[in-house]
């Protein structure tokens, strides 16, 4: 028996002896008396990152998995951060009476790993306060200001995987933690005790429905007066959104939704679709057909923790799904001629195009790194997007994505433009005539061996290209090296001619190397803006090309 396995199986059984799960010490005690060295070198060869974005991973026994004594070591070293005075200057520290309040998706072990984090807190004398069920991960991020609490935990893998879970964080202003409390924390956690030392209490306060009521009625009331007709299909992907976008189009006055039915209920094995992502492939296909067979205007979406919001429109070649630039677009057009004032605000892979459009009406404009933990922060922010159907159209009372208020914001556009005879194609086609075709697309690759990525994005900074779809490349910035406007992260933006952009970076939770593609046509009056998607679609074509061959994975 070889020392790297010894050590391994001594690590294995210390874990097993602390673990208060009866399945994943069966899974891992399994494991010890097989002597699966491949098993449990992947469990335990490092340990689930706690950053920006907290925890997320696959469910399992071991230090590289999300399981109890992660979630409970990290529940731990939150509580230590809140209550120790001298960290992150500026933050509200938690004071006698102080309520971390928790919410959790459907997803396998999330109310379980909910009530372990309460029982921490409470040991920690913080006040507990847990949702009553199921519920959007925008209601939980809501109820942080609501309640006034110091900090909010929400337990959800979003759209990732059904074998996953994971574990995000919010502080007393309702935004996600961003450097340098993820390591601070981080920093906590590492140093928390073994888990028969850690204090617990009691699971706290389960809240009642008045807290789901107060956030349903606040997003319902974004809605103005205007017309209601409209025909609708929406499917949860069998998540938690379900009930609350109903409520939410009934309460705004809007005819109840087709429900797609095999993907109405939560569930979390997410049986009918291979990743539980309307952006995948196939994800929306039974909402399509159901949409066909029901002629109806508009189809929308939510992913599972309802942060996200998706939406296709009927064309002339069928059901179009609307890329997250096009939502983005129609939202900030929609905002903007509402008149809200304020900054709006993008991440740096998503289009250009709100930037022009702010300015056209006096509205200053933002570029932050991805992620709501920045955009949230953006000052005196009237709306924010990012291209992976993330909205926020009310920070005042949701400083994160909401997929439930961006559905019933699209749903109220749509409407008003039936009444007029239009579409929301036809303000997307009116808004590239007026300031050109801003077509998007991106690069996916997903990888098994992670070190794929970091010789990627190396081989891309030893030998920048030239040019890149026929376009010369004007400026290459390494966007680790950070400016004036942006800190430092692991990226790579590209500039080209004709005002196309190329921005590269490894996904921050998924094991992904992401290329974001813009190009820029003008909109000819005599070609008309189907010429310039064409156009747009193969000059796209061949960037996406050139990109994939420089990375050379």
């Amino acid at each position: 028996m070889s020392d790297s396995l010894d050590a391994l199986l001594a690590r294995a059984e210390g874990w097993a002896a602390q673990d208060p799960d009866p399945f994943t010490k069966a899974e891992l005690e399994a494991l010890i008396s097989a002597r699966d060295e491949a098993e449990l070198a992947d469990r335990f060869d490092g340990t689930l990152e706690f950053g920006t974005a907290g925890l997320r991973g696959a469910l399992g026994a071991g230090s590289n998995r999300m399981n109890r004594v992660v979630v409970t070591r990290a529940a731990a070293g939150l509580a230590a951060y809140l209550k120790d005075p001298s960290t992150s200057s500026g933050q509200v520290r938690a004071t006698a009476g102080a309520a971390v309040v928790i919410g959790y998706d459907a997803r396998h072990n999330s109310d379980v790993f909910a009530r372990d984090t309460a029982e921490v807190m409470t040991g920690a004398g913080l006040r507990a306060l847990v949702m009553p069920r199921p519920l959007p991960t925008p209601l939980l991020a809501f109820a942080i200001r609501e309640l006034g609490c110091v900090a909010g935990v929400m337990v959800t893998a979003s759209h990732n995987p059904p074998q996953d879970n994971g574990y995000k964080v919010y502080l007393g202003d309702g935004s996600q933690i961003v450097p340098p409390a993820d390591a601070e924390i981080a920093a906590r956690i590492a140093a928390v005790p073994a888990l028969d030392e850690i204090p617990r209490g009691d699971g706290g306060r389960i809240l009642d429905e008045d807290i789901v009521d107060r956030y349903l009625d606040t997003v319902a009331g974004l809605a103005g007066d205007g017309p209601r007709d409209l025909r609708t299909v929406y499917t949860p992907l069998h998540g938690v959104g379900g009930t609350s976008v109903l409520q939410v189009l009934e309460t705004a006055g809007f005819e109840a939704p087709s429900v797609v039915e095999q993907q109405e209920e939560p569930d979390p094995e997410f049986p009918t679709v291979a990743f539980p992502n309307p952006e995948e492939p196939g994800a929306m296909d039974l909402a399509m057909a159901l949409a066909e067979a029901n002629h109806v205007d508009l189809v929308v979406a939510n992913d599972p923790d309802a942060d996200r919001c998706a939406a296709a429109v009927p064309s002339p070649h069928g059901w179009r799904m609307l890329r997250g630039d096009e939502v983005g677009a129609l939202l900030g057009h929609h905002l903007l001629h509402q008149g809200k004032k304020g900054t709006y605000a993008c991440s740096i892979v998503s289009s250009s195009l709100l930037g022009k459009m702010a300015a056209e009406h006096g509205q200053p404009y933002a570029e932050t790194l991805t992620g709501f933990k920045w955009i949230s922060r953006v000052p005196d922010l009237a709306f924010g997007y990012e291209e992976a159907l993330g909205y926020c159209v009310d920070p005042e009372h949701v400083k994160d994505k909401d997929g439930v208020s961006a559905l019933l914001l699209l749903c109220e556009m749509a409407a008003a433009e039936k009444a007029r005879g239009r579409t929301l194609v036809d303000v997307l086609d009116h808004i590239a005539e007026h300031h050109g075709l801003h077509a998007t697309d991106q690069l996916s690759v997903r990888v098994s061996d992670l070190t794929l990525i970091a010789q990627a994005m190396e081989r891309l900074r030893d030998h920048p290209p030239t040019s890149l779809g026929g376009l010369a490349v004007e400026t290459a910035e390494d966007l680790s090296l950070g400016s004036e406007s942006l800190p430092p992260t692991d990226g790579l933006r590209y500039r080209l001619a004709e005002g196309a952009r190329v921005v590269v970076r490894p996904s921050g939770t998924e094991p992904k190397l992401k290329a974001y593609l813009e190009v820029v046509i003008p909109v000819h009056p005599d070609d008309g803006v189907d010429a310039a998607r064409i156009s747009a679609a193969g000059r796209l074509d061949a960037i996406k090309a050139d990109v994939r061959h420089a990375l050379g994975i």
